[in-house]
């Protein structure tokens, strides 16, 4: 059985595919505390005993909107620095086969578009999307020196048992009867179940490459709000109107509130969905349906 190294075993990644994983492989976990390793990363070079098969590196900083310059910076300490050091313990006890590293479309810098490709530019401005991009390009050069087989996986939103992110504040919304509906919620974005993650882990270690990762659906705003309504059996949801968004938005934008303001509506309200063909044509990989597996 082949040997397996998995950092972030304690975030919302590591405690939905583990499972799935230790089936597969012989693993070992690596986080801040109840791991086989136990480390800050973005501090330390730690020493492992042992070498591994493949890598899969979850571990970083996510889901936080920074509000001072050390908040913004934490986000290179984890993310890209986090990495290199993780690299240098791997050069220490010896280099993997594999490396999998798990990055996110919020490289791409994109607000609104449609099926967009691994070929877009890296526009990401925000210190999250600035730091991935540092990792994955220091990894590129990195897995190249070195001989190891590099995966970047590009997931789009993630849903899984109590997710994070939007899609989690859109479950504590509706749970708490605190959700507003934006007009009809057609706009669609690109979702992928936490499951497939595990499953490509493995597609991905053989073959290498950068691979956008999301669901065939595409589902749209009221879709995801009706099934998320249905498995917390609450009554429909209210709707605000458009006009009305926009001039509680204005306001937003006049009060200086990021809560909800002008941009973040348009992010409720424009569609932003990515390609998964490259994947699904290089790795004969074939996503789970979103709106028949999601289980909040």
């Amino acid at each position: 059985m082949k040997t397996l190294l998995f950092t972030g075993a304690n975030g919302f990644l590591g405690r939905n595919i583990l499972p799935v994983l230790q089936k597969k492989y012989q693993v070992k976990t690596l986080d801040l505390h109840n791991a086989d390793y136990c480390c800050n990363l973005s501090k330390e070079v730690l020493t492992l005993n042992e070498t591994f098969d493949i890598v899969v590196h979850a571990a970083g900083r996510a889901h936080v909107v920074p509000t001072t310059e050390a908040e913004a910076q934490e986000f290179f300490s984890v993310n890209y620095q986090g990495t290199a050091n993780l690299c240098r313990s791997l050069e220490k006890s010896g280099l993997p086969r594999a490396f999998v590293f798990i990055s996110t479309v919020a490289v791409y810098g994109c607000e609104t578009g449609e099926n967009i490709k691994e070929t877009y530019p890296l526009n990401g401005a925000t210190p999250y999307a600035k730091s991935k991009i540092q990792a994955e390009d220091f990894l590129t050069e990195w897995a190249e020196k070195h001989n190891v087989m590099l995966s970047i996986l590009r997931p789009s939103l993630i849903a899984g048992v109590n997710p994070p992110g939007n899609l989690g504040a859109m479950i504590k919304g509706i749970q708490s009867g605190k959700y507003l509906s934006i007009g009809k919620g057609t706009a669609r974005k690109s979702v992928l179940m936490v499951q497939d993650i595990a499953n490509l882990v493995q597609l991905s270690a053989e073959k290498g490459g950068i691979y956008n990762v999301c669901s065939d659906e595409q589902p749209s705003f009221k879709e995801l709000e009706q099934l998320i309504v249905g498995q917390l059996n609450k009554s429909t949801i209210w709707e605000m109107p458009v006009w009305l968004a926009k001039f509680a938005a204005k306001i937003g934008d006049l009060l200086k509130i990021s809560i909800f303001n002008s941009q973040k509506l348009e992010k409720i309200t424009s569609s932003l969905t990515f390609s998964n063909e490259k994947a699904k044509k290089e790795l004969g990989w074939q996503p789970l349906n979103v709106l028949e597996n999601f289980k909040i």
